[in-house]
């Protein structure tokens, strides 16, 4: 049986039910990973020998009667940005080679806790600042469709695995589009998350700055929607580790089926590849009796970014840049470097009023979403970039900033969103962004289900 044929839903299921032993089903995970994983590195951290010793308790308890969890035996991976107990929390670097956590990251825990099992861990940028995957740790992810293209990032390791089939859901985290953008470069689908959705608290570490408290979410990469439903469940949440986190359930009352079509956010400039998959997305919702529309104006989406970059880069700054030329990581360098005169032009006074801006943001674009529960808009505004293609200088780390102004402005509002793929042709992935109201991932899973049937669900790429 080719296990990569079957949901993660189905696989738990028949494994609960005995007609798939735990052990047999990580036992042939591994064995395609040691097939397929020299070809692209995703996976980096292997965790072969614990996962089957954990399949083999797993099969002992269900052989006995016991009750088990909604995603046992269904194999999984976790970025090495997160703590898992035993295992080193790189960060893509080699300072923090040694960092080994103490305790898993709550999510891992919430998701141990419904039997799922960690095969190995997947490879990120250093400090996880590019959406491109290679380091001087762990070396170069290649993208499983094409190795001249990027696998995006920061989870370009996630999004490669699932892609390949190694493992059927693989945790990610997304400031700026580093769930989003890996599965828009990989042909599958990924789910960026609502923050305080998904708990996370690394203990191998000190608390994070503001910025990512507020912005960056964990969540999950996989090739069908449904997985990433099920990858939700597992992972979402209250936990008293992360004091962002909430317990608002995962289902949200009914909403209209209402869409905005909205093909150059911010008036960027948007490949006709791109905007051919809108109007084909466009066209599926209307089938289905979504009302679909271009409204002729949305809320400020470019401050939007700009706010970001600020929160994110430009707070604590030389720290960054302190790290990043300990490290001597040229990717990371670039970027900090080229964002270096704005992070000096912040202040306190600065500061307050980044956040009373953000505050008007968020508060436009709620009102925005009561109209239209579902924005339909680019991933990005390019086709997936070249490998490195960042290092290439300042004037073309500028243009790929502006090209991903979809993604990055959607973590300072602090609304969720999935990208669904509409096919590789040629070796060239493509795809579409959702985006919905706070808390309403039911919203952007629903729709993007709708989507995957309309595009076809993606092939398994090696």
């Amino acid at each position: 049986m080719d296990l990569n044929a079957l949901s993660a839903r189905e696989l738990s299921a028949r494994i609960r039910r005995g007609e798939l032993s735990a052990t047999s089903v990580i036992r042939d995970t591994l064995d395609r990973v040691a097939k397929v994983n020299p070809q692209i590195n995703a996976i980096v951290q292997d965790c072969g020998a614990d996962a089957l010793a954990e399949a083999d308790a797993l099969d002992r308890r269900i052989a006995a009667g016991q009750q088990v969890g909604a995603l046992a035996g269904v194999p999984v991976t976790v970025k090495v940005v997160s703590d898992q107990k035993g295992y080193a929390t790189t960060n893509g670097t080699r300072i923090f080679k040694d960092v080994i956590a103490p305790q898993d990251n709550p999510f891992l825990r919430h998701m141990r806790e419904k039997d799922a099992i960690v095969i190995g861990r997947t490879n990120t940028p250093a400090f996880s600042y590019r959406w491109f995957t290679t380091n001087q740790m762990h070396g170069e992810t290649k993208n499983p469709h094409n190795p001249a293209l990027t696998a995006g990032g920061s989870s370009g390791g996630a999004a490669a695995a699932a892609a390949a089939g190694l493992g059927h859901i693989a945790h990610g985290s997304d400031i700026a589009g580093s769930i989003r953008y890996p599965a828009y470069a990989c042909g599958i689908q990924g789910l960026r998350p609502t923050p305080g959705r998904i708990p996370q608290f690394n203990h191998s570490g000190p608390d994070r700055g503001i910025g990512p408290q507020i912005m960056a979410v964990s969540g999950p990469i996989a090739r069908r929607v449904d997985d990433l439903r099920l990858g939700l469940e597992g992972m979402a949440g209250y936990a008293p580790d992360d004091p962002w986190t909430a317990p608002v359930p995962l289902t949200g009352p009914a909403y209209r089926r209402r869409v905005a079509l909205v093909k150059r956010p911010g008036g960027i400039a948007t490949d006709p590849r791109i905007l051919d998959d809108l109007d084909r997305a466009a066209a599926m919702f209307r089938a289905a009796g979504w009302g679909v529309e271009e409204p002729t104006e949305i809320p400020e989406i470019r401050e939007a970014v700009d706010l970001q970059i600020d929160l994110w880069l430009s707070d604590g700054h030389a720290d960054k840049m302190a790290l990043a030329e300990q490290e001597g990581d040229p990717g990371a360098l670039a970027l900090l470097t080229h964002y270096a005169d704005r992070a000096a032009a912040i202040d306190v006074k600065r500061f307050g009023e980044i956040f009373a801006r953000r505050s008007a943001l968020i508060r436009a674009w709620r009102g925005f979403l009561q109209d239209y529960p579902v924005v339909l808009m680019p991933v990005s505004a390019e086709l997936p970039f070249r490998q490195d293609e960042d290092l290439e200088g300042s004037a073309v780390l500028a243009r790929l900033w502006e090209s991903q102004l979809p993604q990055i402005a959607i973590p300072l509002l602090a609304l969720p969103g999935i990208s669904i793929a509409s096919g590789v042709v040629d070796g060239m992935p493509s795809g579409v962004q959702l985006v919905a109201p706070p808390w309403r991932e039911d919203i952007c899973l629903e729709a993007g289900e709708l989507l995957e049937r309309g595009f076809g669900f993606p092939a398994l790429a090696l």
